[in-house]
């Protein structure tokens, strides 16, 4: 986009996800560091982020956003309520609104904004070394250019993909989005077992990570479906035929799913707290005295 150069990107509530887009925003030269705000309220961050990347780092949150293009939403959960009532004034016509916020619908983030131009997105944990995959929808209100603005942003933080249906963006939230934690597991799981069989530790990490990478580019690569690329490693009588003998007898498949339609509630279960705060004549922060988000609910 020969325009993108030109973007103004305010980014609110500049953590370890918003530091990842900043840091691949510069690397892609997608916008000069004099275009790129951020805010915080940690003095300690503000300096830290303000040295690192040459950037403008403020307190204020409506300060960030007073001239940028693409304002990015980028705070926990609990926070949005807040935030949005700190941003929804001083919001012009002109801008679109990018959040990262798990469980932030577009209806509620239109409303408690008072601003049709939303774009809602879903980033995973591998966005921090530019090797994320964000799912993404637009409001009906944004036009060509936000989208497109929206689109040079979530490069920043490696793949993306656009889709029409926002249901999508939840569903990525609990299969992408949480989707890390699924493996992390797997791993701690795998190199304990390593340990358990008597491998050092170091030795045992080395291997399983190793491992892990190498079957995922493998996979990328084929055009072979998964259950075809674990039949060809699967001799009969051998050592992985055993293996998943016992991963099945596990209910691993069950398991997972399990995993997954968790995540999916809890999403949802975000979404309509968020959705109930913004309500005319509802106030409060969303998830005030409720359950604290999971890790993989804090992208900001």
């Amino acid at each position: 986009m020969s325009a993108k150069r030109e973007m103004r990107v305010g980014i609110v509530g500049a953590g370890v996800m918003a530091e990842a887009m900043i840091a691949g925003l510069l690397a892609d030269r997608a916008v000069t560091p004099n275009a790129l705000i951020a805010s915080h309220p940690r003095r300690e961050r503000r300096d830290a982020l303000a040295q690192r990347y040459a950037i403008r780092v403020v307190a204020g949150n409506p300060e960030a956003a007073r001239d940028a293009e693409i304002v990015v939403l980028a705070v926990k959960p609990q926070m949005i309520g807040r935030v949005m009532r700190d941003l929804g004034p001083g919001l012009r016509p002109d801008q679109v609104v990018l959040s990262i916020v798990a469980g932030a619908t577009i209806g509620a983030l239109s409303s408690g904004l008072a601003h049709p131009a939303i774009v809602r997105a879903m980033p995973n944990t591998p966005a921090q070394i530019r090797r994320g995959i964000t799912v993404w929808t637009a409001s009906p209100a944004c036009t060509a250019r936000q989208r497109e603005l929206a689109r040079a942003v979530l490069r920043a933080l490696g793949e993306e993909r656009q889709v029409d249906d926002e249901e999508f963006v939840a569903m990525a939230t609990a299969l992408s989005g949480t989707g890390p934690t699924y493996l992390f597991a797997v791993m701690e799981a795998l190199i304990d077992a390593g340990v358990h069989l008597g491998f050092p530790r170091e030795l045992a990490h080395d291997l399983v990570v190793a491992t892990l990478i190498g079957s995922a580019e493998y996979a990328a690569r084929s055009e072979l479906h998964p259950a075809q690329l674990r039949n060809l490693v699967t001799s009969p009588g051998g050592t992985s035929a055993a293996a998943i003998y016992e991963l099945e007898k596990g209910r691993i498949r069950t398991v997972l799913s399990d995993a997954v339609w968790a995540a999916y509630r809890r999403t949802l279960e975000l979404g309509a707290r968020l959705e109930a705060g913004t309500r005319p004549g509802e106030r409060g922060e969303p998830g005030a005295g409720q359950n604290q988000p999971t890790d993989a609910d804090r992208v900001g």
